[in-house]
């Protein structure tokens, strides 16, 4: 009864969400989620109504987004070519750069602030500063794919604090970047834009028109056979188990290499970086022995895409208000500083890095570096509605390294802190982001080279 409870729950918040997106002008221009939308509302509600609810509903609600994570992972190259890295670095290097630089930052300046300021003046945990880039550019999944090794290290109230960062990081995200759209615009940095006024009613309130629905996807097998989409969720669910395997076995080779050690590394590490890494694999094999074309990208986009709208919902919704309460002067502070560097990061490096187009390449790794992959789209959009530049092309080449090695050193790090300490991890972190600024100067000098 408690899964239908849920589910119901999940439902009706999200159309509440949507409904409200609809109806209200000043969420249409935030161009807020109707996920986050629901979120909210669902947050107040329980809040306010806490003891009428039932302490299961509420728990497993907020295992959901622990689950869901790793179907979004396993979707990432499902469908998708997985192409040779050689050729894509040297094709997108600079538009990894920026986002590299950005990511380390986060790095540094989360994990610097919380080890040198917050945790002695505030006595909050020195893995506070994670919750920064694993907030920020990591988002609601990536917090709520961690909650098992929140608590695992005895720090269950980060997964809240986390969802917060995560919910600033979107809301102000969102903000912060059209007000940059305008000023670019005010500028001239940037001349086909999009703004509010300009979008037509349905797009304004996040509908298609009946003329012109998009495919969702192709069917790729017969419905007498197996229905399409479950054919996709099995495919999902096989690119999990063997994310689970590798995991499973990571554990005892750590177990069998060192039998004496008390700290477990790979205890702690989650899973959803290897569901990834399983979707790869997949996805490799299945090019090998020619059958790849029975999976269709669209369809994995909407499986992933329906997953990330119920995962934020209910990360948000389930929110611990008075934990946040308690610690919101410390997540003020690095949520300041966490946006202050994405903010200089971007508008530093992208016009010194890129020689077309340096405000649409930029203004995508800022949605995507405080929001998620989404935000930093519909930013892109906004400057760049009809692909006239490169930067679409550009930003999805670079994911595809940026991806897996950022998620890889998230769940690492978290582990690191708790393990060695914040201060390996902080210089660790600095050294990487160091040697891409390198890069970037490299890269700068070559650009007034060849110009």
């Amino acid at each position: 009864m408690t899964a239908v409870v849920i589910f119901a729950a999940l439902s009706v918040l999200l159309v509440a969400g949507k409904i409200l997106r609809v109806q209200i002008p000043l969420l249409q221009r935030l161009y807020l989620p109707s996920s986050i939308v629901g979120g909210i509302l669902g947050l107040i509600l329980i809040s306010s109504y806490r003891s009428l609810i039932p302490e299961q509903v509420v728990s497993e609600m907020r295992s959901m987004p622990g689950f869901l994570i790793n179907i979004i992972f396993a979707t990432l190259f499902l469908g998708g070519g997985v192409p040779k890295v050689k050729n894509l670095a040297s094709s997108v290097l600079p538009q990894l750069t920026l986002a590299q630089i950005v990511v380390w930052g986060q790095f540094v300046v989360g994990i610097g602030l919380a080890g040198f300021l917050l945790a002695p003046m505030f006595n909050v945990p020195e893995a506070f500063g994670n919750l920064l880039e694993m907030g920020f550019e990591g988002g609601h999944g990536t917090v709520g794919g961690m909650r098992d090794n929140f608590v695992m290290h005895g720090w269950e109230d980060g997964v809240a604090l986390g969802i917060t960062v995560a919910t600033i990081g979107m809301i102000s995200g969102i903000v912060i970047g059209m007000v940059l759209v305008n000023w670019a615009y005010s500028r001239g940095y940037i001349r086909t834009v999009r703004p509010f006024h300009k979008r037509t009613l349905h797009e304004r309130r996040g509908i298609h028109a009946q003329t012109e629905r998009p495919s969702a996807g192709k069917q790729t097998v017969l419905a007498d056979s197996v229905d399409s989409l479950a054919w996709h969720i099995a495919i999902i669910g096989i690119a999990v188990l063997i994310g689970y395997g590798i995991l499973e076995g990571l554990q005892k080779l750590e177990i069998a290499c060192f039998p004496n050690y008390k700290t477990r590394l790979f205890a702690g590490f989650p899973l959803f970086p290897l569901c990834m890494l399983g979707g790869v694999i997949l996805q490799t094999v299945s090019k090998f022995i020619k059958v790849d074309l029975l999976v269709d990208r669209a369809q994995m986009e909407r499986i992933s895409g329906a997953a990330l709208d119920c995962l934020a919902l209910a990360a948000v919704a389930t929110i611990n208000v008075s934990v946040v309460a308690q610690n919101w002067l410390s997540l003020l502070v690095m949520s300041v500083a966490g946006l202050s560097w994405t903010v200089f990061s971007v508008l530093f490096f992208s016009p010194r890095l890129f020689k077309e187009a340096w405000f649409e390449r930029g203004i995508a790794e800022f949605g995507q570096a405080t929001g998620v992959t989404a935000t930093g789209l519909l930013l892109l959009r906004t400057v760049d509605p009809h692909n006239k530049t490169i930067a679409a092309a550009s930003f999805a080449g670079k994911q595809l390294i940026h991806e897996p090695a950022t998620n890889m050193w998230v769940a690492l790090a978290f582990a690191l802190v708790f393990t060695i300490g914040w201060l390996p991890v902080f210089l660790v972190s600095l050294t990487v982001l160091t040697i891409w600024v390198v890069v970037s100067v490299f890269l700068m000098r070559r650009n007034k080279a060849v110009s």
